[in-house]
């Protein structure tokens, strides 16, 4: 068995890839970063980024996929499913094996897969969309903390810079350490060092505006206002915003005084 050791970056799993085929690498597992201690007595096989061998293995999947399915591969990656790097590469196997289209072929389980993963992913970044929660900070900055099942800040990224085209932001996913950052002009990718004696939340809150307080309040008040006890559908409710998404919405959270 060999361990593929890459970067943990779509571009890293691409150039996995090609060398797989490149030196004929065989019973494939994909590490991210490092060796699992898991698998003793495997071979490793550590990869580093390149651009042009990126670029090869792209050019020979983008004249075989529709454009759907071409740019449904970095969404099923983004899904972090189990095992989805050697779903991808089996999936990618198959689809340089014949000339024919295998996109909807479903009776090959890595197809199924794959496309489930694909769902996942769409499905996620959708709830983001509508369950990002922003704050505003005392440098006129807003920011958000989300922790998504899938990584979907870079699918996300694009909506919310259409649609606050005119403030700064900033989306911090905690699950994964990173965040995205809108300056007026670009989105960044920016990795954000807290004191170790803290927490992201605490930290953050301690940069809050003086009126952010009041606002969310206001903000409670109204989806209290809006939301009749005697048409309270509990079941509907949990199916449209899990009680995951909960921590970090400003409605679910308890009115500041009763905290105090």
């Amino acid at each position: 068995m060999t361990q593929v050791i890459y970067d943990g970056t779509f571009e890293g799993w691409v150039t996995a890839v090609f060398e797989i085929y490149e030196y004929k690498l065989q019973d494939i597992v994909f590490a991210k970063n490092e060796a699992s201690a898991d698998l003793l007595f495997s071979t490793n096989h550590l990869v580093i980024t390149d651009e042009v061998k990126v670029n090869r293995v792209l050019s020979g999947l983008k004249k075989r996929l529709s454009q759907n399915a071409y740019h449904g591969l970095y969404q099923a990656f983004l899904s972090e499913t189990h095992k989805i790097e050697e779903i991808m590469f089996r999936y990618v196997q198959y689809v340089l094996s014949t000339t024919i289209n295998i996109e909807d072929d479903f009776s090959n389980n890595d197809v199924l897969e794959l496309r489930k993963a694909i769902r996942l992913t769409g499905k996620e970044a959708h709830r983001m969309e509508a369950f990002v929660r922003f704050k505003f900070s005392k440098d006129q900055l807003y920011y958000a903390i989300v922790e998504p099942y899938c990584n979907v800040l870079p699918v996300i990224e694009t909506h919310f810079k259409n649609r606050y085209a005119d403030q700064r932001w900033l989306i911090y996913d905690a699950k994964r350490k990173y965040g995205v950052y809108y300056d007026l002009k670009n989105v960044t990718t920016v990795e954000l060092q807290f004191n170790a004696e803290s927490n992201y939340s605490k930290s953050l809150a301690e940069i809050g505006d003086e009126g952010e307080e009041l606002f969310q309040d206001l903000w409670r008040n109204y989806f209290k206002s809006v939301n009749i006890e005697s048409r309270k559908n509990t079941k509907l409710h949990l199916q449209h915003m899990p009680k995951r998404y909960w921590k970090h919405l400003t409605e679910k959270i308890p009115d500041i005084k009763k905290r105090v």
